[in-house]
């Protein structure tokens, strides 16, 4: 396997990003993510934001994993830091340094900005213990549960 690149994401990336990210909603939804085009959509869309960053992991001049990054605000946080939004790497390139590389990147972007954390949600445990033990292992502590309420 030749060596592990990442680079910056933009709208014309769309499609491939949303692939991904209809496999990570396919994978953690049991086989109910959206419609692949209507995950496009909203990619495009996404990626169009300033305060949005996509990273694509490549091996072989192909994309084996993908990541989205916000930048958001809070008082608590002391002001801008970044949340992983998605994180997915292709089932045949997991435990090869692909998340590794796309968390280093998310991290250095966060330097860049001046942001003061990085924040991301965990899914539901047990079932995702390796995802968990992933971002423990990389300095995230646990703060409680993430909840959500569609509007």
């Amino acid at each position: 396997m030749q060596a592990i690149m990442v680079r910056e994401a933009g709208a014309e990336d769309a499609d491939t990003i949303a692939r991904f990210v209809h496999a990570l909603l396919d994978e953690l939804s049991g086989g109910a993510a959206p419609p692949v085009n209507e995950v496009a959509e909203r990619a495009l869309a996404v990626l169009a934001r300033p305060d949005v960053h996509a990273a694509l992991a490549v091996v072989d001049g192909e994309p084996v994993g993908a990541m989205t990054l916000n930048e958001c605000a809070a008082i608590y946080a002391g002001g801008a830091f970044g949340e992983i939004s998605e994180l997915y790497v292709l089932p045949e390139m997991r435990s090869l340094g692909v998340a590794q590389k796309l968390l280093d990147h998310a991290c250095a972007v966060a330097r860049r900005r001046g942001w003061k954390r990085l924040e991301v949600g965990a899914p539901a445990q047990p079932a995702w213990s390796r995802t968990l033990d992933f971002y423990l292992r990389n300095g995230f502590a646990e703060v409680g549960p993430r909840l959500r309420r569609p509007i």
